[in-house]
């Protein structure tokens, strides 16, 4: 038993892990598109974890998470962007700012397509992946050939994680992405507004804690979370 768990732990901090990195990725790899190139200056177009790990946030809370059985919660080092590069500030911020969302948004979306893919090869029976993320365990373990649980532990991860990056990141508290896509639609609808909404900046972190603490943050992405995991299972 400890060895699965301690299986599970390795797996779930890899696909964890893999995702910031693309994520980061996906950022630096967008800004660049729009003429910046200060992520590949950095060396952040790359998937290689070095580039991107925040010992704190990729390491320690995200294994503290894992091992707790709670809340993964973690960060990578944000790639940097020089808007004064961009060709159009407005769209290019939009854009960028989206771009690491949606990777995770295509990782989970990639997942969810290799476990049709093996269910459609008889590799695996649906009740066996149904029985991985409803947590009673694959429907019938001797068809699984060692390799096969694994492989459902590690692809439930990618689904979940990813869809967990992507959501959360997309809520508009500063510094998360949807901050900055909020902010470019405001500066186009209302100046004043949005000045007003980017003096919050300084607080956002702090607003995170309070969100998360009270339950708000639960209440916004869970429903979402719930939302895209049956939309997803509902092309296996």
């Amino acid at each position: 038993m400890q060895g699965i768990q301690l299986g599970n732990i390795v797996l779930g901090f890899v696909a964890f892990l893999f995702s910031l990195c693309v994520h980061e990725f996906a950022h630096a790899w967008t800004t660049e598109r729009f003429g910046d190139d200060t992520g590949r200056y950095q060396g952040r177009i790359t998937l290689d974890p070095r580039a991107h790990i925040d010992p704190i946030g990729s390491i320690l809370f995200p294994l503290i998470g894992l091992i707790g059985g709670g809340f993964i919660f973690g960060w990578a080092k944000p790639v940097e962007v020089n808007p004064n590069r961009w060709k159009n500030k407005v769209v290019a911020n939009i854009t960028v700012s989206a771009a690491g969302p949606f990777s995770n948004l295509l990782l989970a979306v990639g997942a969810a397509l290799t476990l049709k893919l093996l269910i459609v090869s008889g590799a695996v029976g649906r009740g066996d992946v149904f029985g991985m993320f409803t947590g009673d365990g694959p429907a019938n373990p001797q068809a699984l050939f060692g390799f096969a649980e694994p492989l459902l532990i590690f692809l439930r991860m990618m689904i979940i994680v990813n869809l967990l990056l992507a959501i959360f990141n997309m809520i508009p508290i500063p510094p998360l992405d949807g901050s900055h896509i909020l902010s470019s639609l405001l500066s186009v609808a209302s100046i004043p507004l949005m000045e007003a909404y980017e003096s919050l900046r300084p607080y956002g972190f702090f607003i995170i804690i309070i969100a998360s603490l009270t339950g708000l943050l639960s209440q916004i992405y869970l429903p979402l979370m719930r939302f895209f995991i049956l939309l997803l299972f509902s092309f296996l």
